[in-house]
């Protein structure tokens, strides 16, 4: 296979310039293991923060159905994680989906891809420091639940605590993930097996499940399924940051695909299962009256006493962790943009001692920080978290729908080489594409119609503002927008490309 480079105007003689240039564009190698990179993944998802904030919004879009929608969400967002595999053994860069588009389909797209999830995961700094403050609060001082500021205040400083770790290198984030993941994850496991036996051996508020549960008959309806699984979608959203650390990670062109699949296989069975049983123990109009604080209620009528403490506990470091992942994945994405020049040359910058993008860092914590303290004169939390949701969903099913074309048009001369690669290369990667982009463009249409214009002024307008710095920086970028596209071999043997492109991306 012909090595291919992800900066073809990269310098490549041997002196003082390029040896500073790769000082400056040289993330830490190394710096995450193969089983740090799965919790990463998991962590990016936020499996307690997703249930505790989204049940109730995806029970009251699809009632029974919720299960169904997570489950054909499920499938073709595992194909989009196989489509992220092939892609990240072909190119190494913390630009993920950024970098790939562009090399695959058209630069203009690749950019596109990049700006959406620095948008959503912007966006989602609000949407997730307000419950990480919440929760806290709910925890230490519950009668001081409805005191705003306390919140605001709280959440600020959370977010400020995950802010650095990120900004102090890869190892201290790793760490701290591995503590508040295994915690978490424990906690929820453990939930799990008491809501199976419960459901299973003693009287409950709600139905008895019902296989027809993840069948398409209570997904029926004008833009249900739609709703819903723009809702599933932004659930499962977080995984890729395993992506956006593969230039970071031991043998990232191998472990960073594999731990987004293994994520995605991990929340999916914890969210059909606390799905499952908060549909089955609690009553509709419970759920519908504790839409922010569900998993807590869940875990009291679950484990009187203890249990909704303890659920609160997971759903805190569960929020606190996936700031931390998103904070990740916008500053990676913001630097490899930097780097090729697609914005200003500063966020392509590295911290010469922690090996963090040091300056896209700083900016996305004052933009946060704003967008934080802005969004109590906006609305109620209620409304905030909605919009933001819904919002998030679109700009997700845009970039993974590319994603899951790039593969497909990257491998293509190689597809009906064997059966491996016509399904887990060409048809799985497809059907999600196919999937995320009916919801993407559905979801738009239905918004337009509906009284959710505002949801398409986030999700879609935002990503449109993103020409604003491709005309920009065009000519600047001429390695960027002239890059080749990435190159197979003939032939393909049945573990995937031979040869990988896993060179440090500022040394190209």
């Amino acid at each position: 296979m012909t090595q291919t480079s992800s900066r073809p105007d990269a310098p490549h003689g041997g002196g003082a310039e390029q040896n500073r240039s790769e000082r400056d564009h040289a993330l830490k190698a190394d710096g995450v293991s193969a089983a740090g990179s799965i919790v990463m993944a998991v962590a990016g998802s936020a499996p307690a923060y997703s249930i505790a904030a989204t049940t109730a919004t995806l029970v009251g879009a699809a009632a029974l159905g919720a299960p169904a929608a997570l489950l054909w969400c499920g499938i073709p967002m595992l194909g989009i994680a196989w489509a992220f595999l092939y892609l990240g053994r072909l190119d190494v860069n913390a630009g993920a989906a950024y970098s790939w588009v562009a090399r695959a389909l058209h630069p203009i797209l690749g950019f596109l891809s990049g700006w959406a999830l620095v948008i959503s995961a912007t966006i989602f700094m609000v949407a997730g420091a307000l419950p990480a403050g919440a929760m806290t609060v709910t925890l230490f001082a519950p009668e001081q639940a409805d005191n705003v500021p306390l919140i605001t205040g709280v959440g600020a400083v959370w977010f400020l605590v995950m802010a650095a770790c990120v900004l102090f290198g890869v190892h201290v984030t790793a760490r701290a993930q591995w503590i508040m993941s295994v915690i978490e994850v424990g906690i929820l496991i453990l939930f799990a097996v008491l809501m199976i036996v419960r459901a299973a051996t003693s009287a409950h508020a709600g139905p008895s499940f019902s296989w027809d549960w993840l069948g398409f008959q209570h997904l029926t309806g004008q833009g249900v399924f739609v709703s819903a699984a723009l809702i599933a979608a932004f659930y499962f959203w977080g995984w890729d940051v395993a992506a956006n650390l593969n230039e970071e990670t031991k043998d990232g062109h191998k472990n960073a695909g594999s731990a987004g699949i293994i994520g995605v296989i991990i929340v999916f069975l914890l969210f059909e299962i606390f799905t499952i049983a908060t549909l089955v123990i609690l009553p509709a109009k419970t759920i519908e009256a504790n839409s922010a604080n569900v998993l807590s209620v869940l875990g009291d009528a679950v484990w009187p006493g203890i249990g909704g403490k303890l659920l609160v506990v997971a759903v805190a470091l569960s929020t606190i962790a996936t700031l931390e992942t998103t904070l990740i994945q916008v500053t990676r994405t913001l630097f490899s943009m930097g780097r090729d020049n697609t914005i200003p040359k500063a966020f392509g910058r590295i911290h010469p001692k922690w090996k963090t993008p040091a300056f896209a860092t700083l900016v996305i914590v004052g933009v946060s920080i704003v967008l934080f303290i802005g969004s109590n004169f906006i609305g109620n939390v209620g409304d905030i978290m909605a919009n933001a949701i819904a919002s998030i969903g679109i700009q997700i099913a845009f970039y993974y729908t590319l994603a899951g074309v790039a593969v497909v048009v990257a491998y293509r001369r190689v597809l009906l080489k064997s059966v491996k690669n016509f399904i887990l290369i060409g048809l799985w990667p497809a059907v999600g594409a196919i999937f995320m982009g009916v919801i993407f463009v559905v979801g738009i249409v239905q918004n337009f119609q509906g009284d959710a214009i505002v949801v398409n002024v986030l999700g879609l307008g935002l990503i449109l503002v993103g020409i604003v710095p491709i005309v920009l920086f065009y000519r600047k970028a001429r390695g960027y927008y002239t890059r080749r596209p990435l190159e197979l071999p003939e032939e393909l043997d049945a573990a995937a490309p031979a040869n990988i492109d896993d060179r440090d991306p500022a040394a190209r």
